[in-house]
C-alpha cells in the first residue's frame, strides 16, 4: 500500500513539474489579446490543465464533473435541494436550444414569449421557428433594456407557457433587469417557465436563481468563468426539470435525459469534452482564488471604466446609455461616416489587439469586450494602440 502511495505521489510530482514547464512556455508565447465576448484570453494554467488524457468513465474525471456541477450551483447562490447543474456538449447555443426544445410543452396551446433586444434574442426566436414552437417576440431597441410596462401588457395578453430573456445582450452591451422581469412573469403567470440566457454574464454578474425567479439559466464554459470552448451548462429548477421527462424533441439535446444519466452514473450520455472540462475545473478554482464573482466583477468594471474613459478621450461615443449598460462588453459608434472599420480592425490585429465588429443592424458600431484574462495594463495598452492606429488612419486620408 505504501509503495502504491509513493508511486502515485511521484507521478503527481512529475505532472506538476510538467505543468509548470508548460505554463512557463505558454507565458512566453506571443498571444493576441481578445477584447471579445468569448472565446476569451485564458490563463496559462487553464491551458495547461488540458494537457492530460482522462477516460470519460475514469473515476477521476467523474469527480471533475461532480465538482463542476457543485461549483456552478454555488456561483448561482442555488441550493442543491432546489436546483441542479447539467453540463452539455457544444457551444452555449446548444444548451439554449436544449432548454427550449425540452421545456416547452408539446401541446397546441403552448406559447413562448421571447424578449429580444438584439441578435441573441433573435436567435432564440429562430430556434423556436425551427422547432415549430408557437412564439411571440417583444422587441425593444438594441440600445435599451426591456421596457417593464410593455412587458406587463404583453404578459397579460396571452397565457404564455415560457418566457425567455437574454441577460447581457452582447449585440450592444445592454444588461436586462432579470430580477424585475422574473418577478413580473411570476406575478402575472405563476406557472410560466422563466428562462434566462446568461451566456455572457454568469460568473461576473452576481445572480441568485431564487431572487431572479429563474427556472432555467444557461451559460457557457468560455465566457466569464474563463474556460475554453467545448460545452455549455444549464442550471435548472429540479421540480420544473422533472416535468420535462419524455418531452424532448431531440435525442442529443434531451435535457431531462442528460440530467437523469448524470444523476444515475455521474456520466454524460455521449462522449464528453474531457480536456475542456479539465480546463474548466481549473478556471473555477482560479475564479475562487481571485475572490469569487464579486472580485472578478470588480476587475471587469475597472477594465470597462478605463476603456470607456479612454475611448471617449479618443473621440469614440458609447452606444448604450449608462442606465442600461453593463461592464461585460461595450459598443462604440464610428467616429465619422467615412470611418473604415476593416482597416481599423486590421491595424489593431497586427498589433495583437482583437476587437469585435458590431451586430446592430441600424447603427455603424463596433464592440470591445472587458472580460477574460484581461487586466488594467492590457486595457491601457489597447488604448495606446487605438490612438496610434487613429493617427495612422488620419495621415493616410
Amino acid at each position: 500500500m505504501k509503495g502504491a502511495q509513493l508511486l502515485r505521489s511521484l507521478v503527481l510530482d512529475r505532472q506538476r513539474v510538467v505543468m509548470r514547464m508548460l505554463s512557463a512556455r505558454m507565458s512566453s508565447l506571443q498571444e493576441n489579446k481578445l477584447f471579445t465576448p468569448g472565446p476569451l484570453n485564458t490563463t496559462p494554467t487553464v491551458k495547461s490543465a488540458m494537457m492530460r488524457d482522462l477516460g470519460s468513465r475514469d473515476t477521476e474525471f467523474l469527480e471533475v464533473v461532480a465538482y463542476i456541477r457543485r461549483q456552478l450551483l454555488k456561483l448561482a447562490n442555488a441550493s442543491a435541494d432546489e436546483f441542479t447543474a447539467i453540463p452539455l456538449q457544444g457551444s452555449g447555443t446548444y444548451s439554449v436550444e436544449s432548454v427550449l426544445q425540452s421545456t416547452v410543452p408539446r401541446t397546441s396551446d403552448s406559447r413562448v414569449l421571447v424578449l429580444s433586444g438584439g441578435a441573441y434574442g433573435e436567435r432564440i426566436a429562430k430556434i423556436c421557428s425551427y422547432l415549430s414552437i408557437n412564439h411571440d417576440v417583444l422587441t425593444n431597441p438594441a440600445d435599451t433594456a426591456v421596457d417593464l410596462e410593455k412587458l406587463k401588457g404583453q404578459l397579460s395578453s396571452a397565457p404564455y407557457t415560457n418566457v425567455c430573456v437574454v441577460h447581457c445582450e452582447t449585440t450592444s452591451g445592454v444588461v436586462n433587469p432579470v430580477e424585475n422581469i422574473g418577478s413580473l412573469v411570476k406575478q402575472i403567470l405563476p406557472d410560466c417557465t422563466y428562462f434566462i440566457d446568461a451566456m455572457s454574464s454568469f460568473g461576473a454578474v452576481k445572480l441568485n436563481l431564487n431572487t431572479c425567479h429563474a427556472d432555467f439559466l444557461v451559460s457557457s464554459a468560455n465566457k466569464c468563468i474563463q474556460g475554453v470552448p467545448g460545452f455549455g451548462f444549464v442550471l435548472a429548477r429540479t421540480s420544473k426539470l422533472l416535468q420535462c421527462k419524455d418531452n424532448s424533441r431531440s435525442l442529443s439535446l434531451d435535457l431531462y435525459d442528460q440530467y437523469a444519466n448524470l444523476e444515475k452514473s455521474g456520466m454524460f450520455r455521449f462522449t464528453p469534452p474531457t480536456h475542456t472540462m479539465l480546463a474548466f475545473k481549473q478556471a473555477l478554482v482560479e475564479l475562487e482564488d481571485e475572490g469569487g464573482v464579486d472580485k472578478r466583477a470588480e476587475r471587469y468594471k475597472q477594465n470597462n471604466k478605463l476603456l470607456s474613459e479612454g475611448m471617449k478621450d479618443l473621440g469614440f461615443e458609447q452606444v448604450v446609455k449608462s442606465k442600461d449598460a453593463g461592464y461585460i462588453i461595450t459598443s462604440f459608434r464610428y467616429p465619422s461616416p467615412s470611418f473604415d472599420f476593416d482597416l481599423f480592425y486590421d491595424k489593431l490585429k497586427a498589433r495583437g489587439q482583437v476587437l469585435y465588429p458590431g451586430k446592430m443592424i441600424s447603427k455603424d458600431t463596433f464592440r470591445i469586450g472587458n472580460i477574460g484574462d484581461i487586466h488594467a495594463a492590457d486595457v491601457r495598452h489597447l488604448l495606446t494602440c487605438v490612438q496610434e492606429v487613429c493617427q495612422e488612419m488620419s495621415r493616410d486620408v
